[in-house]
């Protein structure tokens, strides 16, 4: 008993498994065809997605054409404005200020009183000089006479020549006071002088460092005023030592090339002058080489000590292949222009090679052709081959030379 219920559970499972294999297999019919349906849909689409077309939008530019124009070579450096003279006012005697002659800030013509220093003791040692001077003369001019009368005795062998040669020398040691009476008087004199302080030259005085009623010194180091020259007024600006063949080769067809100061933004020029020499020696700490240019400053628009764009002209160009310097866009690989293209619908990319630039406009060395216009607003959102629609805008007609 025990063998055949074991026999009729072993046999049990495998009827009920092979039972449940049709479903199976009608689940699976079912999936298939189902993709065969998605799979038939999804080609029927493919052709009617590849028919519809592709819109792209054109991108709104304005284009301006290259021309040919003369443009300036400029070296550009930070310059620091400084005085072709500079002196500070001190004291050469002793004594009391008693008035300050100038008001601060002034400009000052070469002469102008400045300070005066109480002259009264320097007075009183001119009279005392003076009467001493007076005295000393008084006894030369005995001495003298009675020399003259020790001549005569002594013709007359009246007196030893001894007697003679003692009132000749008496005669020349007052000769000798006389002498020092004099510089006595002339050094108090001086001093007097002194004691009415001048501008040495024509400028812009400071701030007094002192006030009437203080007593002064010569021998101070504080200085009571400084005037600095202004007109002309200099320029100290350095260059990289590499551009200093340049500037000489510049220097051999003009002495003098002119030279711009503009502010610090480079928004306005400033003044115009002309460079006047260039420093002796490289530094070699920061391997540039220090200039200097002159200025008139008429109007006084530069200061000491102000620092100022100095633009120094090397030479021009003579027509150059010009566009403005907003149609350069740069890029890892370099600078390039994009051109219109000659149906004027869409823009090409062209790789250039710059010179120089002035007043807005770029030279192009290489790549670019008189005629063909460039994009110069809306380059942004370009691409090679980007459609656009083109908007000319006329050329700036200057020659690109400072008048």
């Amino acid at each position: 008993m025990s063998f055949s219920l074991e026999t009729e559970d072993r046999q049990g499972p495998k009827r009920g498994v092979g039972l449940r294999r049709p479903w199976v297999w009608v689940f699976a019919a079912v999936m298939a065809g189902a993709s065969v349906c998605a799979g038939a849909l999804v080609l029927l689409e493919e052709p009617a997605a590849a028919q519809r077309p592709h819109f792209q939008m054109s991108t709104p530019v304005l284009v301006e054409a290259a021309r040919r124009s003369d443009i300036n070579t400029y070296l550009s450096g930070l310059g620091t404005v400084t005085p072709l003279n500079t002196v500070a006012i001190h004291t050469r005697v002793d004594g009391q200020i008693m008035k300050v002659e100038f008001q601060e800030g002034d400009v000052v013509a070469k002469g102008s009183p400045l300070f005066e220093i109480d002259p009264r003791p320097f007075q009183a040692q001119l009279t005392e000089a003076e009467g001493q001077l007076a005295r000393d003369r008084a006894l030369l001019e005995n001495a003298t006479i009675d020399l003259k009368r020790y001549n005569t005795l002594v013709r007359e062998n009246s007196v030893s020549t001894q007697q003679r040669d003692t009132q000749a020398s008496l005669v020349h040691q007052y000769e000798g006071t006389v002498k020092y009476d004099q510089g006595q008087v002339d050094s108090v004199r001086v001093n007097l002088v002194y004691c009415h302080i001048t501008s040495p030259l024509t400028g812009r005085i400071g701030l007094r460092q002192v006030d009437a009623g203080n007593i002064v010194h010569a021998a101070d180091t504080t200085g009571l005023a400084l005037i600095t020259q202004e007109q002309p007024i200099t320029v100290i600006f350095p260059i990289p030592e590499d551009s200093l063949p340049a500037v000489l080769a510049t220097l051999k067809t003009a002495k003098h090339p002119p030279v711009d100061a503009f502010n610090r933004e480079q928004t306005q020029k400033l003044a115009t002058g002309s460079l006047l020499t260039i420093d002796n020696q490289i530094d070699t700490t920061t391997g540039t080489v220090k200039l200097r240019a002159t200025f008139p400053n008429k109007d006084h628009e530069l200061f000491p000590n102000q620092f100022v764009n100095v633009r120094l002209l090397l030479g021009t160009v003579r027509n150059a292949v010009v566009v403005p310097t907003s149609a350069v866009q740069r890029s890892s690989s370099g600078t390039f222009v994009y051109v219109l293209n000659d149906k004027n619908s869409t823009v090409s990319v062209r790789w250039v090679k710059l010179g120089p630039t002035e007043k807005g406009l770029q030279a192009i060395s290489s790549g670019i052709t008189p005629g063909e216009s460039v994009v110069v607003d809306g380059a942004e959102k370009l691409t090679e081959g980007g459609k656009v629609v083109a908007h000319v805008r006329a050329a700036n007609t200057s020659d690109g030379i400072d008048k």
